[in-house]
C-alpha cells in the first residue's frame, strides 16, 4: 500500500471516528490527516464537527486563488466525507489555503491553514536530489562544513516551512538540516537563534511532512511516534520557533525528528533545550547546530513510521555566541561551547553540564567541522582559538 494511498485511509477512519463521537452540544472542530499538501494535484478528507448548519470557504493567503475546491462547501451537523481538492503546483514555492468553518448558531469559526509542497526544482547544478549537496557559497555562521558525495543534502527552510533560495522573496532563514535519505533522519540541524526569532506564541502540534522532500521518502509520524516506545524527538526546538502558527509546524517534520527516549527528552535534554534558550537571550544570536549519533547504531525502531529508523547513540550541541557580553570582550564578541550526550535512559535526570566541552572535543568525537565560516570572518587565528577554548564556566552555567 502506497505512503499516499496509507495516509488517506488513515484520514477516513480518523474523520469517520470523529463523526461517530460527535455529540449534539459538541464545540465547532474542522481536521484532517496532515497540514501539507502533495505538490501534485489531488483530493484530502476534511471532517467538519459541528451541531448546526455550517458553511466551509476559502482564503489564500498569498494571492494566487482559485487552485483548491471544497466539495461540499455547506452542510449541517458533523460530516466526515468532505473533500478539499486542489490543483498541481506549478511553481517551486509553497502555498498555502486557509480553510475556515462557520456555523449558524454557537461557536463563530475554526480555521484550518493547509500548505501546498512546491513542485522539484532541479534546475540549480547545485542541487541533488531535492537539496543541496554541499553549502558551498552560503556563509551563515551556523553552518557545518559538508562534504561533496556523501549522500547527505542540505535542505534550507524560512519561517513560513518552505525553501529558502536566498532572496527577499523566499522570507526569512529557519533552520538548514543535512539529510540522510538512506537513514531517514538529519545528522543535524542548524539554526539561528535570539529572543526574535524564538518569539511567544504556542505550540501547533502540526506534525507533518516536510514540503521540501516528497512524504513517500519520510517517516510518516503524523499519527503517532517512530514505535516501540521511540518518542518524536525534536532538534530545533518546538519552543524556539513561536514567532506564528507556519513557523511552529515547520519544526514537527521528520526532517527535524529523531527516535528518543521518552524520559530522556524529557529530562536531561530537555534541559539543556532550556539553557540554550537563556544563552541565547543574552546574546545577539546564538548560532547552534543540534545532530546525533547514528552510524555506529544497533537498535532501530519498528516499522511504525513506514520505516526502520536507526535509534541514535548520542545527541550534541554545538553553540556560538555572537554579542557584547563581558566575558567575550576580548574575542571580537564570540564564545564557543559544545555539548555531548550518550542517549542513555540512566542519565535522564542527570546534570547536563557534566557533559560540556570545547568545540574541538566536539569535532574529534563527531567527524563534523563546526562553525567553519567564522574563519572568513575573523580570520583563522581567532576561530581556532576559541574552538580550543574550555567553555567559561561562569557564562555556560
Amino acid at each position: 500500500m502506497g505512503n499516499r494511498f496509507r495516509v488517506y485511509v488513515f484520514s477516513l477512519l480518523a474523520v469517520l471516528l470523529l463523526a461517530g463521537c460527535q455529540k449534539e452540544d459538541s464545540l465547532l472542530s474542522l481536521k484532517t490527516a496532515s497540514h501539507y499538501l502533495d505538490a501534485d494535484g489531488s483530493s484530502v478528507f476534511l471532517a467538519v464537527g459541528a451541531t448546526w448548519e455550517w458553511t466551509l470557504t476559502l482564503e489564500f493567503p498569498d494571492g494566487d486563488g482559485g487552485w483548491a475546491r471544497v466539495e461540499p462547501a455547506s452542510g449541517s451537523g458533523s460530516k466526515a466525507d468532505v473533500f478539499l481538492h486542489f490543483d498541481a503546483n506549478p511553481s517551486t514555492d509553497v502555498r498555502r489555503v486557509n480553510v475556515v468553518l462557520k456555523q449558524a448558531k454557537g461557536p463563530g469559526s475554526k480555521s484550518l491553514l493547509l500548505t501546498q509542497n512546491g513542485k522539484t526544482d532541479h534546475g540549480s547544478s547545485s542541487k541533488g536530489k531535492y537539496g543541496y549537496d554541499v553549502a558551498d557559497g552560503i556563509d551563515w555562521l551556523e553552518l557545518p562544513a559538508t562534504q561533496a558525495g556523501d549522500g547527505l543534502e542540505v535542505l534550507i527552510h524560512n519561517m513560513q516551512g518552505g525553501a529558502y533560495k536566498g532572496s527577499a522573496a523566499s522570507g526569512v532563514r529557519n533552520f538548514s538540516c543535512y539529510w540522510d535519505y538512506d537513514n531517514h533522519l538529519s545528522l543535524w540541524v542548524a539554526y539561528p537563534l535570539n529572543d526574535a526569532l524564538r518569539g511567544s506564541g504556542k505550540r501547533s502540534d502540526a506534525w507533518g511532512f516536510d514540503p521540501l522532500l516528497p512524504a513517500g521518502i519520510q517517516p510518516d509520524l503524523t499519527n503517532g511516534s517512530y514505535g516501540l516506545g521511540w518518542t518524536r524527538g525534536h532538534q530545533l526546538p518546538s519552543a524556539d520557533r513561536l514567532t506564528s502558527y507556519a513557523t511552529n509546524a515547520s519544526t514537527y517534520v521528520p526532517t527535524n525528528l529523531t527516535p528518543q527516549d521518552y524520559d530522556f527528552n524529557a529530562g536531561i535534554w530537555g534541559d539543556l533545550e532550556g539553557k540554550v534558550r537563556n544563552y541565547a537571550s543574552k546574546a545577539d544570536t546564538m548560532y547552534v547546530v543540534t545532530g546525533c549519533l547514528y552510524q555506529n547504531a544497533t537498535v532501530t525502531t519498528s516499522r511504525n513510521s513506514g520505516f526502520y529508523v536507526k535509534v541514535p547513540t548520542h545527541y550534541f550541541k554545538a553553540l556560538l555566541y555572537s554579542g557584547r557580553s563581558s566575558y567575550a570582550k576580548n574575542t571580537e564578541g564570540y564564545m564557543m561551547a559544545g555539548f555531548i550526550l550518550p542517549h542513555d535512559h540512566a542519565i535522564y535526570n542527570g546534570d547536563c553540564m557534566a557533559y560540556i566541552c570545547s568545540i574541538d572535543e566536539l569535532e574529534r568525537q563527531t567527524g563534523i567541522d563546526f562553525f567553519p565560516n567564522l574563519e572568513k570572518k575573523l580570520g583563522k587565528e581567532l576561530p581556532a582559538q576559541l574552538e580550543a577554548a574550555t567553555p567559561n564556566s561562569s557564562f555556560w552555567d
